[in-house]
């Protein structure tokens, strides 16, 4: 098998968990099978980086002496912020030769920064959207997803989703038993869905300054299975069907359809990777019904279906 370069690129204000969770699991897919990857980061001069956190890293070298990378890493971090010219420039000159480009986090300010996102679907961090898409109106912004993949390249969202990412693409790389055991060694899930939401329904929502409304988002939270008709909701907060949609929506940024939709897909989620219940079973707990109405559910949110979903991101039980 062809040993693949994965170069990391550092800068002063660099995120460190950017750096250091997609490199442990790179590392991990090394370590399980030798010969895979060889990992290596440099800094626009060669000069150890301090991160934002404080953390000084030591690269291996310069960006001008670096190996050719097979998949370049972009990470994120305060130093993305005002994009450093001779960064964006090597940049420009170096990422469309590589096989993948991944950005994590932030990271992909700095790829837009170099125009090499200019016509692809991306992601970012969630509070760094709107900056984004306002700075760069040639890059086609989801803000939803932990992470998208548009053909060669991919971009992620905060943190974390850096190692779902890196995951993923071990797995493109050496399977999904490889990427599994390289999520149990560093005790994470193998692996959320790259269009799953950056927030849960109940983060991705605002919370209701009045009482009436937080409890009903309290109430829809707690009883997904209930019937939650805009009547049946208003009746609860006491006001008629059509003030409380209106404030519902102004009050939440979001209507109270599609608030009730996403709850009720994320308990179905969680049930389908915590519990051996049926699909029957859950479909009925999660406020679906039938089978069918919640596999239609899950193919327009997350693009697959209950049965595939549990196969693929229900953890296997420990040896």
């Amino acid at each position: 098998m062809e040993q693949r370069t994965v170069l990391f690129v550092l800068f002063d204000g660099v995120q460190s968990l950017d750096v250091t969770g997609p490199v442990e699991v790179f590392a991990g897919a090394e370590h399980h099978t030798p010969g895979t990857y060889r990992i290596r980061t440099a800094s626009p001069d060669g000069a150890p980086v301090r991160t934002s956190s404080g953390l000084t890293l030591v690269p291996d070298g310069s960006l001008g002496g670096a190996p050719e990378p097979h998949t370049l890493v972009v990470p994120g971090g305060e130093g993305t912020r005002l994009p450093q010219p001779r960064l964006t420039d090597w940049l420009r000159a170096h990422g469309p030769t590589a096989a993948r480009l991944v950005s994590v986090c932030t990271g992909s300010l700095l790829l837009a920064a170099a125009g090499l996102l200019d016509g692809r679907r991306a992601t970012t961090h969630w509070l760094f959207c709107d900056k984004l898409a306002r700075d760069h109106p040639a890059v086609e912004v989801d803000p939803d997803p932990i992470y998208v993949r548009d053909g060669h390249v991919a971009t992620s969202a905060g943190v974390t989703a850096g190692i779902d990412l890196a995951l993923a693409l071990v797995e493109e790389d050496l399977g999904r038993e490889a990427a599994l055991t390289i999520a149990r060694h560093l005790v994470v899930f193998l692996r959320r869905p790259g269009n799953q939401a950056q927030f849960s329904a109940q983060l991705a929502a605002q919370t209701a300054s009045r009482e009436p409304l937080r409890e009903v988002q309290r109430w829809i939270t707690e009883h997904p299975a209930d019937d939650l008709t805009v009547q049946a909701l208003a009746a609860r907060a006491r006001l008629s069907p059509r003030h409380f949609a209106r404030a519902f929506r102004a009050e939440t940024g979001t209507t109270p359809g599609r608030y009730v939709d996403r709850v009720r897909l994320e308990h179905a989620r969680r049930l389908l990777e915590d519990t051996a219940d049926g699909i029957e079973e859950i479909s009925r707990a999660g406020g679906y019904g039938t089978p069918e109405a919640m596999r239609r559910a899950f193919l327009k949110a997350l693009g697959t279906g209950p049965a595939e979903y549990r196969r693929r991101f229900r953890p296997s039980p420990a040896p």
